[in-house]
């Protein structure tokens, strides 16, 4: 469902996926490529939500801020995860179940590890692997970690692809 809020309704570029079972609305806007799983919502009633150029939020996930929340180009944002970030940064990968708090923000080419917990108002450096609960710093992402963070981002834009091409029922 896409629905509006007090005069703010959701911008969805044209080429972005869009499950008909995720709840988008208020200010947000997602842009080119990308998708948008089922049973995920996105609430951009206390502040805008902007997810950038072929960004994935995978199933059951949650987009929600007390301000402004600016997710960038190729991020993966696993199954079930809650966004309460500032920012995260292009081609980040926040894995499945982590929760990122109010204020978080995420530098590129980040790992956030499932099922992690990252307090209020971290600020991770790009090219950090984080995990635990709370959410540490325990390393620098290596080529393999960026390689992965990849891969799953080109499954997500081709698969979005061919979800949009099965066009809705009647």
């Amino acid at each position: 469902m896409i629905k509006s809020f007090e005069g703010n309704t959701p911008v969805l570029h044209p080429t972005a996926f869009i499950s008909e079972m995720a709840y988008i609305v208020g200010d947000v806007e997602i842009g080119e490529g990308s998708s948008i799983w089922p049973g995920t919502v996105i609430r951009g009633d206390m502040g805008k939500v902007k997810i950038g150029k072929f960004s994935n939020v995978q199933d059951n996930s949650v987009v929600h801020g007390d301000a402004d929340v600016v997710i960038g180009d190729n991020v993966v944002i696993g199954h079930r995860v809650m966004c309460h970030a500032a920012e995260i940064g292009d081609r980040v990968l926040v894995g499945n179940g982590a929760i990122l708090n109010d204020g978080v923000k995420v530098g590129e080419n980040s790992v956030i590890g499932s099922g992690s917990m990252i307090v209020e108002n971290m600020d991770i450096p790009k090219q950090s692997i984080v995990m635990g609960i709370p959410g540490r710093i325990r390393g620098e992402a290596q080529q393999k970690h960026i390689d992965l963070q990849k891969e799953l981002c080109d499954i997500y834009k081709e698969k979005a692809q061919r979800y949009k091409s099965q066009g809705d029922l009647e």
